[in-house]
């Protein structure tokens, strides 16, 4: 499962509104539409221009001075101030407050507290931001002047924030039936500054009440790629009087805690779609809506531009929608850019329980081959607000000769005087996603156990899949005269027919099953009642419940693969496909994550499971795998920094950057994958010291942690500090640093942490002691913080060459001392033979 790229390629000043038909007319009617529009090109008011010196805007980590300067305030809307225009000296100040957002900050900016003058500032807001700063305003001459000078300016940026700051005016908007106006949320309070800066250019700084966390600072930049990156430099909630104890006390403060929950749930959907190839998709959905909190009177969800709504419904009653206002840069990065706004009759109230339903449709498939869609708006081809656990009834309808697969438990597909086809899928349990795949497929169909898996497959590839060029050969030396091979002309052979998954579906079907018997063994039975993998063109897989997207990659041969050149990793990796997207329907569809911030453990858990079955058969390709991880965080980009650089595991998407667009696969799936392997490994020989031998299979410590973990945590989220108290509840005692039954200090330096160290073995003595050995000795940490805690594992090195686990030492820093019992007979002392500690080889 791949993160989508955060590539914005949208301009300040440009408004899509389809669904909207008559501009600022149509007040009277679409009273949200009017306020909406006028929040979107808001400009500057002649009367409210001023010199302004030693102001400031306060909010929590958040410190802005307008040192001294001209700034110029927006007309009313509604009655209300929303923005203003400084031009002058000004200055910004933002400490983040642990150190994954610090080393984030420096990573872009080159330093860890932001502390950056800037020339001009735009500001939007929904506060009394201007009163704030009434204090220190004084008139003056050049009013018309500035205003004529920045006016297009604010007007051309004035769209970004709108959406925002409709939901916050929403409830100012006359209620149906009285008439009368409700009050803004106290607890809202929004401010966004885009600033000039003297240094670092353009950039945004955004403090938001109602964001997850609810301060970002981030810039559009263009990679060396020619692709938009939005980078964010620093993100997080300021924390107020939390006692931070000990010197892992800051282990929370990086990831999520208790993530705020959605204050709208959606229970249940029901979707009618009629699918008409190549491209169109007609639906119509109904969902049921509940308000956890708050009174909201606009409600935002996620749903593809390119999806164009009819009518929106409220009980059975049209309702104003407001769909894909074009946004960019921190509201993008934070909600993506397909949105529709519906507005709801009325402020809606805690409780509040409402039917919505929506018809739409538009051009959101693309035929990438001969029976082989695309769909492009695959998580946003019905209306919803991210990723939550819901019911999931879905309709089908499209032509004969086609076949569709989704997620859910399916009915046989029925044919319609109209010639067209019906299938109905309703979903088993809870799921956060639903999904369709459509094509002229055919089927294979394997078993694992009482679970059904098939294989849908299209003859051919997509028409951009790359081609393998012509061979040449050496003839056969045998059929010639006296073998005589001087003389002969070489054979040139031409490129193989463009591979067909329908010849491998089978293989691949197989795969599939026996993951799902590995994986059911070890974590408990599958989730769902069948599995179904179904081609998708291009390089990417998605695994979701009950239904794997699967790259046509995934149906290569052998031969195929050898004729495209791949080399031995890509083969190995692309192998592993089928078994990494079915691990998926336990982590990240069974156990789903909690925030960005703990995306990785569903990308690191379904890789890292997908590699324990290679290891089972495949020892020297598991290893393969796991040594190409590590090299490739080693790798140096222009700047001369190591991909490992790019930040830690829980920063998720933003790993996506300008200065790294390799960086979120590279971190999640390959630092991701080591870490869970230095986990199991750690546990393993724990429970080796412990009780003499290793236990395997399903009593092995790691993956029972993990069974109990998915009984837990089935049909929720889980988060990376909820996981890792999980792992700590049966921690054995060599892995209890400093006494204490905790993973903090393996959360702290190595899931926050980004080092990959060298180590090194120093002034190592072995004396004899009643009938065995004591060795002394001095561990080196090198190449890494000066707090870094590791968990190393000594081995004694017989006469006999073998290698016997003496235990485990804590390296804790550049400089450990250790003293361990050895046998006699021990020649040699050594450090991790067996690599299963992510760090650099000498």
């Amino acid at each position: 499962m791949r993160v989508r790229e955060l590539v914005i390629g949208c301009a300040a000043g440009v408004l899509l509104l389809s669904g909207i038909a008559g501009a600022q007319a149509s007040s009277a009617t679409k009273p949200a539409e009017a306020l909406y529009l006028q929040l979107a090109n808001t400009g500057l008011d002649p009367a409210r221009v001023y010199q302004v010196r030693d102001a400031s805007l306060e909010r929590s980590a958040v410190h802005i001075s307008l040192n001294n300067g001209t700034i110029a305030f927006t007309q009313d809307v509604m009655g209300r101030v929303t923005g203003a225009f400084f031009e002058g000296e000004g200055e910004v100040l933002i400490s983040p407050p642990n150190d994954v957002e610090r080393r984030s900050m420096s990573l872009f900016t080159g330093m860890a507290i932001l502390e950056e003058s800037f020339a001009t500032a735009f500001f939007r807001f929904n506060d009394d931001a201007m009163n704030e700063l009434r204090p220190d305003l004084r008139a003056t001459d050049d009013a018309q002047q500035f205003v004529q000078k920045w006016d297009t300016t604010v007007r051309n940026l004035a769209n970004i924030d709108a959406m925002r700051l409709l939901v916050s005016f929403g409830n100012l908007l006359p209620a149906e039936g009285s008439g009368s106006r409700g009050n803004i949320d106290t607890s809202d309070r929004m401010l966004h500054a885009r600033l000039q800066g003297v240094q670092l250019g353009v950039f945004d700084v955004d403090y938001d009440s109602f964001a997850p966390e609810k301060v970002q600072v981030g810039q559009l930049r263009t990679a060396e790629n020619g692709r938009q990156y939005y980078d964010v430099w620093t993100s997080f909630t300021p924390l107020k009087g939390v006692p931070v104890n000990g010197r892992f006390g800051e282990a929370s403060e990086s990831e999520s805690s208790t993530p705020a929950k959605d204050p709208v749930a959606i229970r249940d959907y029901v979707i009618s779609s009629q699918i008409i190839p190549p491209k169109q998709l007609r639906s119509d959905a109904t969902l049921q809506v509940e308000i956890r909190q708050g009174s909201p009177r606009i409600l935002i969800f996620e749903l593809s531009r390119f999806l164009d709504v009819q009518s929106v419904e409220m009980n059975g009653k049209p309702v104003e929608f407001i769909h894909n206002p074009s946004q960019e840069g921190t509201q993008a990065s934070r909600r993506g850019n397909d949105v529709v706004a519906v507005v709801l009759p009325q402020p809606a109230s805690p409780g509040q329980k409402m039917k919505l339903h929506f018809v739409y449709a538009g051009d959101v498939l693309a035929e990438a081959g001969a029976g082989l869609l695309y769909v492009g708006a695959r998580g946003t081809w019905y209306p919803n607000r991210g990723m939550s656990m819901a019911d999931f009834d879905l309709t089908f309808r499209y032509p004969q000769g086609w076949t569709l697969v989704a997620t859910g438990k399916s009915e046989a597909p029925q044919s319609q005087t109209d010639g067209e086809q019906r299938s109905h899928w309703v979903s088993e349990r809870p799921i956060p996603v639903a999904g369709f795949d459509l094509g002229k497929y055919k089927v294979a169909t394997a078993q694992a156990g009482t679970v059904q898996i098939r294989t849908y497959a299209t003859r051919g590839v997509e028409r951009d899949f790359p081609t393998s060029s012509a061979r040449v050969v050496d003839p056969d030396i045998t059929s010639l005269p006296g073998g005589n091979i001087q003389h002969a002309p070489r054979v040139e052979i031409s490129g193989p027919d463009n591979p067909s998954p329908t010849r491998t579906q089978m293989g691949v079907a197989q795969a599939a099953a026996q993951a799902v018997e590995f994986y059911s063994k070890c974590f408990g039975p599958y989730p769902f009642g069948s599995l179904a993998l179904t081609q998708m063109p291009g390089p990417e897989s998605q695994g979701w419940p009950g239904l794997v997207f699967l790259s046509s990659y995934a149906f290569l041969s052998d031969q195929e693969r050898s004729d495209l050149h791949f080399d031995s990793t890509r083969i190995l990796i692309q192998k592993q496909i089928p078994a990494h997207e079915t691990a998926h329907q336990w982590w990240g569809d069974l156990v789903g994550w909690s925030t960005y911030r703990d995306q990785w453990l569903s990308e690191a858990l379904a890789n890292y499971s997908s590699l324990m079955m290679l290891e089972k058969s495949n020892p020297i390709a598991f290893h393969q795998l796991m040594e190409h991880y590590r090299e490739d965080l080693l790798v140096k980009n222009k700047a001369g920094a190591t991909l490992a650089e790019a930040g830690p595991v829980t920063l998720g998407a933003r790993l996506l950057s300008s200065r790294f667009p390799e960086g979120y696969e590279d971190i999640l799936y390959g630092r991701g994958t080591w870490l869970f392997h230095m986990l199991r490994t750690m546990m393993q020989d724990a429970a080796t010291q412990e009780y003499g031998h290793p236990p395997e299979g399903p009593d092995e410590p790691f993956i029972r942690g993990l069974r109990n973990i998915r009984e837990r945590y089935q049909d929720k989220t889980i988060s990376t500090r909820e996981l890792f108290e999980a792992f700590a509840e049966n921690l054995p005692p060599a892995l209890r640093y400093e006494g204490k039954k905790s993973l903090d200090w393996f959360v702290v330096g190595w899931v926050n942490g980004t080092a990959v160290p060298r180590f090194e073995l120093r002034n190592v003595r072995m004396t004899s002691h009643e009938g065995s050995l004591i060795v002394n000795g001095t561990i080196l940490q090198k190449d890494s913080p000066d707090d870094l805690v590791t968990s190393i594992p000594l081995y004694a090195v017989l006469a006999s060459k073998q290698e016997i686990l003496l235990g485990r030492v804590f390296a804790d820093g550049a400089e450990s001392t250790f003293r361990i019992k050895a046998l006699i007979g021990t020649r040699k002392i050594v450090i991790d033979p067996h690599q299963t500690v992510l760090a650099r080889i000498n």
